[in-house]
């Protein structure tokens, strides 16, 4: 298998290609070569650098290499496209300038020409990118399929220098002038260009990683953004004891964490190892697969890169459950609207950790509610509200089973083809004795008696966002005065994000709705800027029946982590069950091997900037009304959003 695939991995694959770094005319070599030591592609400049169209006027541009050296399989498979080092756009020089815009467009068009998955666009400067971007934009109207990666340092040369002298503060002195952002922070680089390209889904980051990192809060910024590649200096490599390169321990983690987020990993630069060490590894068998009898001086850098992938953990079966769904946008379930399906049920009942929870939970509230003297003689009446295909009705009796109670349960569902089911079930299990099946919605049920614990698996992504509350408070008539709500409270969680694809997704709607619409998503390819904070809490039984709620938030975001965009909020849930029981998604208390619950994505119609060390202020309201629920968002600093969805225009909850 390619470097890249991951065993159990069925998304994208992920690559490993190496930089020809000087123009050559005989690429079939180059190419050739590389396949040969491993590499999945190559990064090949387009253009002889000597070529000027103000001094070789009327001449054909000297491409490298003729569309017939390759079949267009290959051109699209094995190349990526690298423009001119030399071009500079925002420059002083008119026909330097002139000479660069006309050569970026041939170089292009070639690249389109010769169907290449991408070409590498060269390091914009900073915060003089302004002409650059105007000229891609332009090419991006009109391209086809392939992408363009903007090539920026993960870390500047300015911060690397005030790193060497150790000065306090120093990597953070240099400022743009007339807009006062931190001229030595790539990041800044990219998002000036990519504003001024309308966030372009075509447009891409590859980030150039050498021997000096950035903090990795800053790092993990990029996670957010289309990153697309990482350029791998061959300089960023240590020597170890046996003279083979090795990486240091901060330069493992990042490659790790690119690998599980796709990025394809390209070398460059020259050899810094010697050639005898590459002599005695292919000797020893040390070299990859089929890479013996190559003399690529950048094997031993590749052969290390894909050790740290045969390193990586085997996607766990959660893993492999949600990999299918990372990063796409789902609409919430309308569960008191629409009547979930069979595939639907059965999704969730796959979830084992939830109901061992649910069983937990039941079991200590029974050992609670009936003494060991009383076991043998008293029943506890048991509801489950919202029964399903009757897993919750399973946990509840395995609970009493396993703690020897004596249980009498209420299976109320109001779907009535899952009552079908459920009804089957009861039989089929031998359970006619021990649960009555209610075909009713549990608002508008006549319990014939009142129960000692009602059980309940009504919690959305939000936590309240799939109404809970409401049914919860319409079902409680039939709760004694005294007994016990499962779960008995449950908190929502919000947090800023960046996240460039989903943006990207909404956007392409191209209508507001979509820009006001909550999903449901598996966040993956997404930068959390600062911690999740609690925002609405429901308790049940409560006396408190008013749903509205209003919190205002103030997130802090560190210097440490550089500026940052904003394009929307995730949102997570925490559940107590049954006192220290409890479930829930919020990353920080998540129940591990859990997999019923994504995360809600709460999109913002324009994203937000915020400086390094800036707040952030966001409102959130949850609205009722007498036939539907649905949320509001605004951000107030440090610029102010639109309302987010006022009067439930976009996006409710119907009752």
């Amino acid at each position: 298998m390619p470097l890249g695939q991951r065993a159990g991995d069925n998304s994208e694959s992920r690559y490993a290609g190496c930089e020809i770094l000087r123009h050559t005319d005989d690429i079939e070599e180059a190419l050739s070569s590389s396949l040969s030591a491993g590499f999945d592609f190559i990064v090949l400049p387009l253009t002889n650098p000597e070529y000027r169209p103000s001094k070789n006027a009327g001449l054909v541009p000297p491409f490298c290499g003729s569309d017939l050296v390759f079949s267009s399989t290959q051109w699209s498979s094995h190349v990526v496209g690298k423009l001119s080092d030399w071009i500079e756009l925002d420059g002083d020089d008119d026909v330097a300038r002139l000479d660069s815009e006309l050569v970026l467009r041939k170089e292009l068009s070639w690249a389109g020409h010769l169907s290449v998955q991408a070409c590498l666009l060269p390091t914009p400067k900073a915060f003089g990118c302004a002409n650059y971007a105007r000229c891609v934009n332009q090419v991006l109207q009109g391209l086809g399929n392939m992408q363009l990666w903007l090539r920026l340092p993960l870390q500047t040369p300015e911060m690397e220098e005030a790193e060497a002298t150790d000065t306090e503060d120093a990597a953070y002195l240099v400022t743009d002038p007339i807009s006062n952002r931190l001229l030595n922070d790539s990041w800044e680089w990219w998002h000036m260009f990519r504003t001024l390209c309308e966030y372009h889904n075509q447009l891409g980051v590859a980030l150039d990683i050498t021997a000096s990192l950035p903090p990795a809060s800053a790092i993990k910024r990029w996670i957010g953004e289309p990153l697309k590649a990482a350029i791998l200096h061959t300089s960023a490599f240590l020597t170890n004891k046996r003279g083979y390169p090795c990486l240091s321990k901060r330069h493992q983690s990042l490659i790790t964490m690119l690998f599980n987020h796709s990025v394809q990993v390209i070398l460059s630069g020259e050899s810094f190892h010697s050639v005898g060490a590459l002599e005695y590894a292919a000797e020893n068998g040390e070299l990859g697969q089929d890479n013996g009898n190559s003399q690529d001086p950048l094997i031993l850098y590749r052969d290390y890169v894909a050790n740290l992938y045969r390193k990586l953990d085997p996607l766990t079966t959660q893993e492999q459950f949600e990999l299918g769904y990372r990063d796409f946008l789902q609409a919430p379930l309308q569960p008191l609207m629409d009547n979930l399906e069979a595939q639907t049920y059965e999704t969730f009942e796959k979830d084992a950790t939830k109901y061992d929870q649910y069983q937990n939970a039941v079991r200590a509230a029974l050992v609670d509610r009936v003494s060991d003297a009383e076991a043998s003689t008293k029943t506890i009446v048991l509801m489950v509200v919202g029964a399903g295909r009757g897993p919750l009705v399973r946990a509840s009796l395995k609970a009493a089973e396993e703690c020897g109670r004596n249980l009498r349960v209420y299976a109320v569902e109001k779907n009535p083809n899952a009552v079908v089911t459920l009804s089957r079930l009861i039989k089929m299990e031998g359970w006619e004795d021990l649960v009555e099946l209610v075909s009713c919605d549990m608002r508008h049920w006549d319990a014939p008696e009142q129960a000692d614990i009602l059980v309940s698996e009504l919690l959305g992504s939000f936590g309240d966002n799939e109404l809970s509350p409401e049914c919860l408070d319409g079902a409680q008539r039939f709760l004694k005065k005294d007994g016990i709500s499962i779960p008995s409270s449950y908190t929502s969680y919000i947090g800023p994000v960046t996240a460039s694809k989903l943006y990207n997704d909404v956007k392409s709607y191209n209508d507001l709705s979509h820009f006001e619409t909550a999903y449901v998503v598996k966040l993956h390819n997404a930068a959390p800027l600062a911690a999740p904070q609690p925002v609405f809490t429901f308790v049940h039984p409560t006396d408190n029946t008013d749903n509205r709620r209003y919190k205002r938030h103030v997130f802090n975001f560190s210097p440490d982590t550089g500026s940052a965009l904003v394009h929307g909020f995730g949102g997570y849930f925490d559940a107590v069950l049954y006192k220290d029981i409890h479930l829930g998604i919020e990353p920080s208390t998540a129940t591990p091997n859990m997999f019923s619950w994504f995360s809600i994505f709460f999109p913002l119609r324009t994203p937000i900037y915020v400086p390094a060390g800036a707040l952030l202020e966001l409102h959130f309201w949850r609205c009722v009304a007498p036939t539907k629920v649905w949320y509001e968002w605004s951000v107030t600093s440090p610029t102010v959003s639109p309302l987010h969805n006022p009067n439930g225009r976009s996006y409710w909850v119907g009752l």
